[in-house]
């Protein structure tokens, strides 16, 4: 059972938490609304200048007393950053239109102009952020809003030294991987250019850690100029219908493809095409292993639990996805294996995924 850390409760029962709790609350409400659909609105206000102060104690009860005042008894607060950064959770959101939000940070900016002197108001700093973040709105420098995710930050932290190996390790092997199977790229490149017209390598957008777009490398197994509609469409019928009718489980790709030319119909077979991949893993785009990059029309239609593959983690050449029963799971089911390799990630876990592949691979399950 978990023990509530409260730090201290206001005049009318309302409580305030410590960071660890409210952080705690935090990933419950992103959780919530993963099944309900409805926002939330995380409102962070920093204290810190105020907090240096010799009346940092008179400061802090009156900045409670305020927010006591403008929040409702659903609303969570807290400390988001302890003794530095107040947080305030305003639960399902029915809205989060512009006018709406603004409306709320309003109210609470003027219940503190009431509360404290117009010299403390000046020093505060106010943010705020909406989840699920809006994909539309985002820049091509990451789609995450860092601010609505710390007890992830802090996952990250305490593995640090692990990331950094993993990090390591990647680069080396990608850069010793590329030197032995140079031979073998010169030879899928004559395969490819005697064979078809067109340059050797397809790039393609992703959506890479913390949804950040890279340009994914493969060896070009279509012709030239080729809609991409057909296979958009594809990929719309896979994620939302997931019928066995409709869609071979587990495959990304579309198979009996005209577009697809006869030496790209080998290079899919034996996953040839995926080598330059080891690219951008030596570019820092990708890992050796994690989860599998999407295409960004993809992530346009994913419910707001599928985004946390994308989360905190590089995407991989191979995954748990790719190793264990590829061919029989759906999208749904794909999602889950990424969620439980992020959660559950380790060198040991990326070590067993690289000695699986070889045989997912040569089985004809390793590619994607």
């Amino acid at each position: 059972m978990l023990q509530v850390d409260v730090e201290s409760i206001g005049e009318e029962g309302l409580m305030f938490y410590s960071t660890s709790h409210f952080q705690h609350m935090l990933r419950v409400e992103r959780k919530r609304t993963e099944r309900s659909q409805k926002p939330f609105l995380l409102l962070l206000i920093d204290i810190s200048s105020l907090m240096a102060q010799e009346t940092k104690n008179d400061i802090l009860e009156k900045t409670k007393s305020a927010l006591d005042a403008s929040l409702r008894e659903v609303d969570i607060r807290g400390w988001y950053d302890q003794g530095k950064v107040i947080g305030v959770i305003f639960t399902e959101l029915m809205s989060t239109e512009v006018t709406r939000i603004e409306k709320i940070v309003n109210k609470v900016y003027g219940r503190l102009c009431q509360y404290l002197l117009p010299e403390w108001v000046r020093m505060l700093s106010i943010s705020y952020h909406v989840y699920p973040e809006n994909f539309a709105m985002q820049s091509t420098e990451g789609t995450f809003n860092t601010n609505l995710y710390p007890d992830l930050t802090k996952r990250i932290h305490n593995r640090q030294i692990s990331l950094m190996i993993k990090s390591i390790s990647d680069i080396s092997l990608s850069a010793v991987a590329l030197i032995l199977f140079s031979p073998l790229f010169l030879a899928v490149a004559a395969a490819i250019k005697a064979t078809s017209k067109g340059p050797v390598f397809f790039r393609q957008d992703r959506m890479g850690m913390n949804g950040k777009t890279f340009q994914l490398l493969k060896f070009r197994s279509m012709a030239t100029n080729c809609d991409a509609g057909s296979h958009k469409e594809y990929i719309k019928k896979f994620i939302c219908e997931q019928k066995s009718a409709t869609n071979e489980p587990g495959v990304f790709k579309l198979t009996n493809d005209n577009r697809i030319t006869p030496v790209g119909q080998f290079l899919r077979k034996t996953s040839l095409d995926e080598l330059p991949q080891l690219i951008n893993v030596l570019l820092g785009e990708m890992s050796l292993v994690g989860p599998r990059p999407p295409i960004s029309y993809e992530c346009e239609i994913y419910d707001i639990w599928h985004r946390g593959r994308l989360l905190t983690c590089k995407p991989g050449i191979t995954g748990l996805w790719q190793v264990t029963g590829r061919s029989r799971t759906t999208f749904d089911e794909m999602v889950r294996l990424d969620l439980k390799y992020i959660t559950e990630w380790s060198l040991w876990l990326d070590i067993k995924i690289l000695l699986m592949t070889p045989k997912a691979v040569l089985s004809g399950k390793g590619a994607y």
